[in-house]
């Protein structure tokens, strides 16, 4: 089943990768079972070769790519209803390495989506999600944001038009209101606590735990056989750890 989607989101060059078939069990292994990378089994073949062809794909956007085509693979989204939700990751004290030539820790903690909160040092993860709760696509961003201002660039990215933009009152904010309107979709968005009542009808909303299903499933809560790597943060790039959300969501 995965050797097609493999063989067409690879990124092409003048050589073909290396033991192909081993390199990616290796990579399966080692985000389900959130080990170190040096802890893949000597069977798989050597670790550091799973390790640089992960990254390297990741930055080509072939896991992005395969979540797409495991999409289509299913028979494609159901988007009536879609769904908006984020979650703090935590990241491994090493996870942000070592400050780069040229710039200073809190700019590359930014560019690599790693920043603190009250949940401590990590990532803010947003999920959209179709109908069924299957993930459409995902953003990162440091540990302190909040989830609104990465809204506006997800709901333009969508394939298709929404019946619902579906999402709790941390997305409530007149200019997410007005975006979804201005897609001829309709928001079901309860108002925040301090602020005035906003139409949010309880038989759409209720379906809001489909995208929390989703994050279940991710971080391994429902299903063991997922990528248990969602659950704590342990990649240092921000294209990584997107890597390994587009590589759990493909799976579920």
């Amino acid at each position: 089943m995965w050797e097609p989607l493999i063989e067409a989101v690879r990124p092409r060059g003048k050589t073909l990768p290396q033991e192909l078939r081993q390199t990616i069990a290796a990579i399966f292994w080692r985000h389900r079972n959130g080990a170190r990378w040096r802890a893949i089994p000597s069977e798989l073949g050597p670790w550091w070769r799973a390790a640089q062809l992960f990254i390297r794909w990741a930055q080509h956007g072939a896991w992005e790519h395969l979540l797409g085509l495991a999409q289509e693979h299913v028979g494609g989204l159901e988007l009536s209803l879609t769904f908006l939700d984020g979650t703090q990751r935590a990241s491994v004290s090493h996870g942000g390495g070592g400050a780069q030539t040229g710039g200073t820790s809190a700019s590359r903690d930014h560019r690599e989506a790693l920043g603190r909160s009250r949940g401590g040092f990590g990532t803010k993860a947003v999920a959209v999600a179709d109908s069924r709760g299957r993930a459409v696509s995902f953003a990162v961003a440091p540990g302190q944001a909040h989830e609104a201002p990465m809204t506006p660039a997800m709901l333009q990215s969508l394939p298709d038009t929404p019946v619902w933009i579906v999402a709790d009152r941390g997305y409530s904010s007149d200019a997410i209101r007005t975006q979804v309107w201005d897609m001829n979709a309709r928001p079901a968005i309860p108002a925040k606590r301090n602020a005035a009542a906003q139409r949010c009808p309880h038989f759409i909303y209720v379906h809001r735990n489909q995208v929390e299903q989703l994050w279940g499933r991710l971080k391994g809560w429902a299903m063991k056989r997922t990528n248990r790597a969602v659950a704590t943060r342990y990649e240092k790039t921000a294209h990584s750890f997107k890597g390994v959300l587009c590589l759990a969501a493909a799976f579920d």
